[in-house]
């Protein structure tokens, strides 16, 4: 376009020079021929457009922004439209307390309040997407600077709002991910309906008051001590079961042998331990006394 207007004023400027000095008349054909190759090329170079991978073109003429789109790709266009470039890859939006991790300088990390009452800050990240299709709607309605119109503001009030039915222990244990669920169906549906798309949403960090933290901490804790005490318990018990079954069997050994030998019985099993005694190297001597118990004798002991 800008060569198109150099042209055309070379070719205007020309033609009034010469009418005010006849004696630039002789470089008139040159003017004109440097004016018409001016506005060829003009033409030439806004007829054709390149969009880069990951990008589509909105195009606007005379301000107004037609509804189709030019994707990736060579294109031959209407020399007098002006095409906006739109990123459609993925991008990132970051909220932290830390400085300089977020998108913002400082402490950007949300503050909400939780239906107890308590005060507790969140870190995320938002990952979204311009949809190719909508581009045009989302520069018509919100501008190139949707992400400080839409996805920080909406962010924001959508955890804001959706913190109000969860506990500050609820958010730091079980119901965190239905607390992350919840917030990317709010923001799913609203960013939709402005043209962008929601890919996904990371809680990254939920910080609670330190009371909540010392209470969440005595919870566990004690969790942990009950825990123990019952496996403690239970130790015991498999040891007393284990005690009451070898009582029982000595009990039955014990019945057993009291029903179950005779009196020859047992002074056949005692000339059999004598007999192998008297074979033994540290036995030598063996005295059979009146009684029923034998004195044994060692050389050792001689």
């Amino acid at each position: 376009m800008f060569l198109i207007i150099l042209g055309i004023i070379i070719l205007v400027g020309a033609g009034i020079m010469l009418k005010t000095s006849p004696a630039l008349a002789k470089f008139k054909p040159v003017a004109r021929i440097v004016g018409f190759v001016f506005i060829v090329l003009g033409i030439i170079t806004s007829s054709v457009k390149q969009v880069e991978p990951g990008e589509v073109g909105v195009k606007i003429l005379f301000g107004n922004i037609q509804k189709d789109v030019m994707s990736s790709g060579l294109h031959f266009i209407n020399p007098l439209l002006e095409i906006k470039m739109i990123d459609i890859k993925t991008q990132n939006y970051t909220m932290s307390g830390i400085n300089d991790e977020g998108n913002k300088i400082g402490d950007d990390a949300i503050k909400v309040l939780t239906s107890d009452g308590l005060e507790v800050t969140i870190d995320l990240t938002v990952l979204y997407r311009v949809i190719g299709a909508d581009a045009p709607k989302l520069l018509r309605e919100t501008g190139n600077d949707y992400r400080d119109k839409i996805v920080r503001p909406i962010t924001r009030t959508m955890i804001r709002d959706n913190a109000v039915y969860y506990q500050a222990v609820d958010l730091f244990g079980n119901k965190r991910d239905e607390f992350q669920q919840r917030i990317y169906k709010s923001l799913d549906n609203n960013f939709k309906t402005r043209g962008l798309m929601l890919e996904q949403l990371l809680v990254r960090n939920i910080t609670l008051p330190n009371s909540v933290k010392s209470a969440i901490e005595s919870k566990i804790n004690a969790e942990q001590d009950a825990k123990k005490m019952e496996f403690v318990l239970q130790k015991e018990k498999q040891e007393a079961e284990r005690k009451r079954v070898e009582a029982q069997g000595i009990a039955d050994y014990q019945r057993i042998i009291n029903t179950g030998l005779t009196s020859q019985q047992l002074q056949y099993e005692q000339i059999k331990a004598m007999k192998e005694l008297a074979l033994s190297n540290n036995a030598k001597v063996i005295v059979m006394g009146k009684g029923n118990t034998p004195i044994i004798i060692d050389s050792k002991d001689q």
